[in-house]
């Protein structure tokens, strides 16, 4: 059971967090600068071969992620640019979503074509289908909360002769505009834009007792992964704001020796890079 928690709980797609997809996470609020008016962006992220970005990551580690787009790849009707990490290793929210993973340009929009189901060397339990194709990561005219682009899905398992239903929801969503936006770390971008990436689960167990049955929530429906990037005009992600969040049933902790609820943070800062 205590398996099948964490293998979903990292379901980070994306998510570096759990080292372990609310909506306050990156909040700016408090900057002089905020501003909802829409801005104009030529190119959100620049998509061109050789094109880096390296980021210091602040979690329950502190490491370092090498970004680079190492060419291009034709999936379908469609080229996009191939990303990967460094050796193949990405410790950030961001940088593991983009790694081997393909990105397009469509209409404003920033299309991500790939599979989210393996982070970290962790490979998530069978039924968790998180390949998405042009799932739109980044939309210039997007309102704030806006929905971009969602997948849900729906699967059992049995662990230890114990039924469970597992819930899943991934979503995109829009966020806020900044004329200029000023990092945690204190780097001041022009004409930045954010953009959520939220995962959201749902676990149960419905067992017969009696004759009758009855299920139990073991992780009431939540947004356990919310995870903020901005972007400004002309360079790319500059800073990712990431919480991994979640409330366990509290008879289903104690049973199992997990805590009944864990909070953990991660942040991405953009030290160097390299666009053309």
């Amino acid at each position: 059971m205590k398996k099948i928690v964490f293998a979903i709980l990292s379901l980070s797609l994306v998510s570096c967090a759990v080292e372990g997809l609310e909506s306050t996470i990156g909040d700016n609020s408090n900057n002089p600068n905020n501003s909802n008016n829409s801005t104009t962006f030529t190119d959100a992220l620049p998509l061109n071969t050789g094109n880096y970005w390296t980021y210091d990551v602040v979690g329950a580690t502190n490491t370092r992620d090498s970004l680079y787009i190492f060419g291009n790849e034709t999936v379908g009707a469609h080229t996009y640019k191939k990303f990967k990490n460094r050796n193949n290793i990405a410790t950030g929210f961001y940088c593991t979503s983009l790694n081997n993973n393909n990105v397009r340009k469509e209409a404003g929009k920033l299309l991500l074509t790939g599979n989210l189901s393996v982070l970290q060397g962790i490979t998530l339990p069978t039924g968790v289908d998180l390949s998405v194709t042009d799932f739109i990561i980044f939309k210039e005219s997007a309102t704030n909360g806006e929905i971009l682009s969602e997948k849900t899905g729906t699967f059992q398992q049995t662990i230890s002769s114990l039924p469970i239903t597992i819930e899943y929801r991934l979503r995109s969503i829009g966020g806020e505009s900044f004329a200029s936006y000023t990092s945690p770390n204190n780097d001041v971008y022009p004409n930045v834009k954010s953009t959520k990436i939220v995962v959201n689960l749902k676990i149960t167990s419905t067992q017969t007792v009696a004759g009758f049955p009855i299920t139990l929530n073991i992780l009431p429906q939540q947004d356990v992964v919310v995870s903020t990037q901005y972007l400004s005009k002309n360079i790319g992600i500059v800073y990712t704001k990431t919480n991994t969040n979640f409330s366990l049933n509290a008879t289903i902790a104690a049973q199992i020796g997990l805590p009944v609820t864990n909070s953990q943070v991660q942040e991405e800062f953009l030290d160097t890079y390299n666009v053309n």
